[in-house]
């Protein structure tokens, strides 16, 4: 049921603002930095191409935000149970109708972003930027929802990790590297992780809706384990970058991000629920610093 928490005191813009969900955005912010730094490290830096990639970035991911407001809505999944930060659809404060048009400007912007880029790069990043918008809207929405069916870590991890860091790069110098493919995986090991952290939370309230995520089909045990083998590969992939591609040792400059990750293992195997918030935001946090130190122990 549709909740009436309509609060007079918020302008237009502070819904929208809301509905975009803006502390997501560094998330997806992070993979594009990484390929940024791969370029410049390698002398093949584009400015334009890279601040496009950037833009496309963030606004597949407010483009995602609002199919998953307003379908998860439509499915029944956001009720008043939700632990997770308040949906503009299901408070009321936006009908539906709205956050579709929102939705489809945003990816309207994101495709005239990608022709630019299918320009510099060529059908490659047709073919990726159309995967991607398709991705964001059927991740909840269309007759198989992809985070319905326990499909949503891995493709989160695709289109975070491999396609984001690389495809930053292929931009820019119009190739790819294999260390541009090892940079790509931390990044879609700790992207996963935040969406690990949310099915936890929500794993009770998933279970009543039928949202068959990989939390709700394994169980808490299966994710908490699956959030802590994800931290650690994620660290695994600079020390091995040192040695098969003859990286300096600065490269484990990443690691200085480990007294963040310590808390949050702890948090993800003793919180629940509402809990977990402090420790998705955490992750979050993670995935950005993690992504600064590799790039900065990167250029060095």
């Amino acid at each position: 049921m549709q909740a009436d928490v309509k609060n007079p005191s918020l302008t237009k813009f502070q819904i929208w603002y809301m509905a975009m969900r803006p502390k997501t955005l560094p998330a997806a912010a992070a993979p594009v930095l990484v390929g940024i730094s791969l370029a410049l490290g390698d002398g093949v830096f584009r400015f334009t191409p890279a601040l496009a990639a950037l833009l496309g970035a963030l606004l597949l991911q407010i483009g995602s935000n609002l199919a998953n407001d307003v379908f998860d809505f439509k499915k029944g999944t956001d009720t008043a149970e939700r632990k997770g930060p308040l949906r503009v659809t299901q408070a009321g404060l936006l009908k539906p109708r709205q956050v579709i048009a929102g939705m489809s400007v945003v990816f309207i912007v994101a495709a005239l972003i990608g022709i630019y880029l299918i320009y510099v790069g060529g059908w490659p990043i047709l073919i990726v930027g159309a995967l991607a918008i398709l991705s964001a809207i059927a991740y909840t929405g269309g007759p198989y929802p992809l985070g319905y069916n326990g499909l949503g870590d891995i493709f989160v991890f695709i289109f975070f990790g491999p396609i984001a860091v690389m495809g930053t790069y292929y931009v820019q110098s119009v190739g790819v590297t294999s260390v541009s493919w090892w940079a790509s995986l931390p990044m879609g090991f700790l992207i996963t992780a935040i969406l690990v952290v949310n099915n936890l939370r929500d794993i009770d309230t998933d279970r009543k809706t039928g949202k068959r995520t990989l939390a709700v089909r394994y169980g808490q045990r299966f994710t908490q384990l699956q959030y802590l083998s994800l931290l650690i590969l994620s660290y695994f992939v600079p020390v091995i970058m040192q040695f098969s591609e003859k990286i300096s040792p600065w490269i484990l400059l990443s690691l200085l991000s480990l007294p963040l990750a310590l808390p949050l293992i702890s948090e993800i195997f003793n919180g629940k629920g509402k809990t977990l918030n402090k420790t998705l935001a955490g992750t979050a946090r993670l995935a950005l610093v993690y992504a600064v130190l590799f790039s900065i122990g990167y250029l060095l």
